[in-house]
């Protein structure tokens, strides 16, 4: 019993999947922020320029 829990402690496949999980959603995060910012500050933008042909 004891080789085997040894076995799948040691056990490091399933790793790289976690690790690209977690790489995977930081990106999202960031990329997600990064499109509210900008479409925020584009609404804002589009928003001045129609007030000002106006």
């Amino acid at each position: 019993m004891a080789k085997i829990l040894q076995k799948l402690w040691n056990d490091e496949s399933g790793q790289d999947i976690a690790e690209y999980a977690v790489m995977l959603a930081v990106i999202l995060v960031i990329v997600v922020g990064t499109i509210r910012l900008i479409g925020s500050n584009a609404n804002n933008v589009f928003s001045n320029v129609g007030s000002a042909i106006k």
